[in-house]
Order: C-alpha cells, then structure tokens, then sequence
C-alpha cells in the first residue's frame, strides 16, 4: 500500500509532468507562430522591393513616354525605321561623297602588310615630339638593369621628396644652368 506522503509525491509528480508537457507544448506553439511571422515579414519584404521595383518601371516607362512626345513635337525626331538600317559596310562606303577639290586626305589606319622593317643605323629612331635621336635599351648594355633602376628610382625619390633645402634661383640662373645642361 501507498502511504499519504508516497501519494502527494505522486501526485506532485505527475503535476510537474503535466506543466513540463504544457511547457513544451506551448514553446513548440510560440516557434511555430514566430516562424509564420518570419515568414509574412520575408514576403512583406519582398513584396515592397517588387512594388518599388514596379514603381521604378512605371515611371521609367511614364519618362520614355514623355521623351518620346517631346522628340517628337519639339525636335520632330521618329524612331528609325527598318529601311533605314545598312546590310554591311559596302552599304556604308556607298553613301560616302567624292571629295572636293581642296578636302584634306581620308584618315587612314597604319597597317603592317606582313613586311618585316628592321632597324638600321643610318635610319635612327626620333623622338615626335623634340627630333632628338632615341636609343633603345638594350639586354646587352653595360650596366646591369636593377642597377639603373634602382639609381633612378632613387633619384626619382630625391626629387620628389618635400624635405629639401630651398634652393631660391634666379631665372636667368636657370636658363644657364639649361643651356649648359646641368640641371642645378
């Protein structure tokens, strides 16, 4: 037989399983509905992008519409028509025009027809813009090339850096110092 303090111990028991049971049932409820809002939200969301992406278009296609009156009442532009379009570039060049008597030569493209030019002595390279004789650098010269550069680079960094000591120089100073080809 049950004792009473055996029995209320039960019945306590079967109290707290009951609100355990409650418990869980109504958390598994409250995840339930908590996904269902996640989930309105998300269409929500997505519902507003559409609708500005619609609001978007509408006045995108209201402005084409407001061009399109506009080109056509005050500038009398029209859409090309299907005749108006060229088959190929023999199409094109037979809508050019001779040229006058004083027009300036067509702009031609430079084209290497497969000849081979190679550099001579007696035809240096020259500079465009000041004339001058340009040589190449070559993988045979005298100095190795991470030494030039470094050397220039380094000189470059001279120049530019803003810690230097103000040199004030007259400018007949400087065209001397030009003509002679110092640089100071």
């Amino acid at each position: 037989m049950m004792t009473s303090s055996q029995a209320r111990s039960l019945g306590w028991a079967a109290v707290l399983a009951v609100c355990l049971a409650a418990v869980v049932v109504l958390s598994f409820r409250v995840h339930a509905v908590r996904s269902e809002v996640l989930l309105a939200e998300r269409q929500l969301i997505s519902l507003q992008r559409e609708t500005l992406l619609l609001e978007t278009e509408f006045e995108t296609r209201a402005s084409q519409r407001q061009l399109a009156e506009w080109n056509r009442v005050e500038f009398g532009y029209e859409a090309p028509r299907a005749g108006q379009f060229l088959e190929g570039e023999r199409q094109l060049a037979s809508l050019g025009e001779v040229r006058g008597p004083n027009a300036p030569d067509p702009i031609r493209l430079a084209s290497n027809d497969g000849a081979e030019v190679a550099a001579s002595d007696d035809a240096p390279m020259r500079s465009p813009v000041s004339g001058a004789k340009v040589t190449l650098a070559s993988a045979s010269s005298e100095k190795d090339a991470g030494a030039v550069f470094a050397q220039a680079f380094g000189d470059f960094l001279i120049d530019a850096s803003p810690i230097r000591p103000a040199r004030a120089e007259t400018p007949a100073r400087i065209s001397a110092a030009a003509a002679k080809g110092t640089g100071e």
